[in-house]
This record gives structure tokens, sequence and C-alpha cells, in this order.
């Protein structure tokens, strides 16, 4: 069997049977390695290898939960919290709580998509802004899984589909690894060829929200990451301080490109500014750490599971093996290549790593069958993003679990993976293979 379906099969049933996905990941590299031809000793030393791949995200990601920790000792998110209870008027007022949940999903998806193009900080902003609003998602009675699936769509169309921000980053990965694979095209053809897949992800994102998740969920007003270090009162002048550590921190990380630089600025802002108090910084680090561990370790792990199934060399393979049983059926080798799209995705967790891979091997593949060079794009664009949603492993997914389980209410596999996939990789392979066959 291709040693990258076993290990990507083997990660997603453990996942799915509540095993932690750092151990899913874990054992379904050291199969899949084996399988693979590599034996133990070796997979054991690529996978190893592998891990410092995401160091850097790990990193970053631990110092801006660190960041969202002292953010919350300055008394912003109170603040926040009793403006939107405010708004949401008495208990028994259905009108107003209809409004504050429109309110509260409009926002949030604006600022996720914002997150991609205008303002390119990716799932920065989930641990900031999720973990303090969460008591108000429960006096709504909002089901968190509709949260998952806004913010994941935010994370994922703008990119695929708007050259801007990191979506210029994807489609210049697109146009490169085409060109190199024998295929030049317009980077102007990119939104064409995505236009339909985009689509499904919005008819996805508009039955997760308006019909699956629809009703009200229950959720106990537990307290989030933080909050038990002592809370001192907030003033004026720590609100403004907050808000200034926040603009510094958007700022500071559209010029460094860099989260860790930028999370270190917001924190020594408010340290400086005296809203963070030196006594409390240990604590508060500390605390902020663990919120955001998970998502780091997950990120490390599945660095090594991609170089264990990248050395394998049976990502080739697979493809190799597909393309024997296609024929002449452009149908049938569409669906074929997103399927085999997907299982890579899922398995190393990013789109961004996966369209080099995809792209050698679909441009030839899809020129042999007869496909053109717009419907060529939209399975390689396709392939690349299915996946990204939905995938244990990728920052798509971990960035939404990791700001709506900071009060250990949110589970990743069942809460965020499971919901993710079904609204928008389901729509993502009937859209694209629509767009590969009429493109």
């Amino acid at each position: 069997m291709n040693a990258v379906l076993l290990a990507v099969i083997v990660m997603l049933v453990l996942s799915l049977v509540r095993v932690h996905v750092v151990l899913a990941l874990t054992i379904g590299a050291l199969i899949g390695g084996f399988v693979g031809g590599l034996g133990l000793e070796q997979t054991v030393a690529v996978f190893s290898d592998g891990l410092g791949g995401s160091a850097t995200v790990a990193l970053s990601y631990a110092l801006l939960g660190a960041f969202a920790v002292a953010i919350a000792r300055t008394g912003l998110p109170d603040v926040m919290v009793n403006t939107v209870i405010k708004f949401v008027g008495r208990e028994g007022d259905t009108e107003k709580q209809v409004l504050s949940k429109v309110l509260i999903f409009f926002s949030i998806l604006i600022i996720s998509c914002f997150s991609q193009n205008v303002i390119p900080i990716h799932i920065a902003f989930i641990p900031i802004l999720i973990p303090p609003i969460l008591k108000v998602l429960n006096r709504l009675g909002v089901d968190r899984r509709a949260i998952a699936t806004i913010i994941t769509f935010g994370l994922t169309a703008p990119y695929i589909f708007l050259p801007f921000g990191f979506g210029a980053i994807f489609h210049g990965i697109v146009a490169d690894n085409m060109a190199e694979s024998g295929l030049a095209i317009d980077l102007g053809d990119i939104p064409v060829a995505m236009a339909i897949p985009t689509a499904g992800l919005v008819l996805g994102l508009i039955v997760a929200v308006f019909v699956t998740y629809r009703k009200r969920r229950s959720y106990e007003d537990r307290p989030i990451v933080g909050e038990a270090i002592e809370q001192t009162p907030y003033t004026t002048w720590s609100i403004t301080a907050a808000i200034l550590a926040v603009l510094a921190t958007l700022v500071v990380q559209r010029i460094s490109d860099s989260m860790i630089i930028a999370g270190l600025a917001g924190i020594v802002i408010l340290l400086v500014s005296g809203a963070l108090k030196w006594k409390e910084a240990d604590d508060v680090v500390t605390n902020g750490m663990k919120m955001m561990a998970f998502i780091g370790f997950v990120m490390l792990a599945a660095s090594g599971f991609a170089a264990v199934i990248r050395e394998t060399g049976h990502v080739e393979l697979l493809v190799d093996q597909v393309s024997g049983i296609l024929g002449d059926s452009k149908g049938v080798a569409a669906l074929l290549m997103l399927i085999v799209g997907l299982f890579i995705t899922m398995g190393i967790g990013s789109s961004f790593s996966t369209v080099p891979i995809i792209a050698t091997l679909f441009v030839p593949l899809g020129l042999a069958v007869g496909f053109s060079p717009l419907a060529i794009i939209a399975l390689i664009g396709t392939a690349g993003a299915l996946g990204d949603a939905g995938a244990p492993a990728s920052d798509s997914t971990l960035g939404p679990t990791a700001g709506l389980n900071a009060d250990g209410q949110h589970n990743h596999i069942w809460d965020t993976c499971v919901p993710t996939f079904l609204h928008f990789n389901i729509p993502l392979l009937i859209f694209g293979w629509v767009a590969a066959m009429i493109l």
C-alpha cells in the first residue's frame, strides 16, 4: 500500500477516535516511514530532523499567547464583554440577541478575511480576539463550531482567490511552480480559475452558519487561561496601553514580517507602560505559553510527519499510480487528482507547502489528459486548498481551536476539523471538479 495514504489514514483514524493529534501524527509518521522502506531508525531520524521546520512558528504562537494573556490583565477584554452585553440588552430581548450574533459573526468574518490580505497577520489575531468574547458567545448560545467555520473560511478563501497579502504569495507559488513544470501562465488567470472553487467555500460557510450550526448550544462560563491570576482593576490608562500594544503588534508584524518580534513588541509596551507589572510578567508569559502550547507541539509534529512522507518518495509514486489508471476520461482524471491533493495536503497540513509537490506532477498529467491551462490552475489551487481546511495539523484549524478552546470546551477534531472538513472540503471537491470540467 502507498505509504502516504496509509500514514494519512492512520493519522486521521487515530485523531477521530480521540487519540491526541500529536501522538496520531507521530504514529502515522512511523508507520508511513516503515511501509515506505525507510526502516525504523531512518524514520526516527528523518522525523526528528523535520521537527525543526516549525520551531519558529511554535515560538511565534507561544509569544502571541503570552501577549494575549497580558492583554487580558489590562482589563480590555472586560470592557469588550461589558460593552457587548449592554448591546445585547435584556435577557428576553430576542431581536437584540439576533442582531448581536450577526454583528459578532460579521466582525469575526471580516477580521479573518483581512488577516490574509489587507493586514496579513494570519492567525495572530485569534488568541487576542477570541478568548475574551467566549463568555459573550456563551450568553448568546452560539455554537462554537459555527465560529470555527467562519474563521477557517476567512483564513482560506481570501488567499486562494485574491492576489493580495498571503494571496499574492500563494498565487506566486502556483505560477512559479507551473512554469517550472513547463506551463507558463499569467498571474491574472489564477483568480479566474479559482472563482468557482471559492464559490464552493462560500456555499459551505452559508450552510454551516445558517443551517448546520444555527441552533443554540450551551457552554459553561469557565475561566479562560490566565484568569486564575489575581486580576488588578483596570484603569483608563491600562485600556489605552492595551489598545496601543495591539496596534503596535499589528504594525510591527507588518513591517518585520515576524510574529515573534510583533508579540515581543506588544509585551514590552505593556511592561513599559505599567499596564503589566514586572512582578506579574513571569506568570503571565507562562500562562500564555500554556494556552498556545497545543498548537506549537502539533505544528512541530506535523513538520516531522511531512518530512517522513516526503522522504519515502511515495508522494510521487501515488500520483504515478493514479495516472496509470486515468485513461482518457477527464471527469475521472479531475476527481482522482483532487483526491490525491486532498490526501497529500491532509498529511502535510499546508497548501503553500503542497503546491510545489503537486504542481510538478499535475501539470504534465493535466496536459496529457487534455485540460486547459485554466483547468489545471483550478485543479492545483483546489488540491492545495483541500485539506488546509479540515486537516488536524493545519494552522487554519489549529488557530481557531487555540482561541475557542481557551476555556477547555472546544475539541480540536470534532468541533473544528470535522465541521470544516464537511463544509469546505466536500464543496471544494465538487466545485473544483466542475471548474476543471468547464474551464
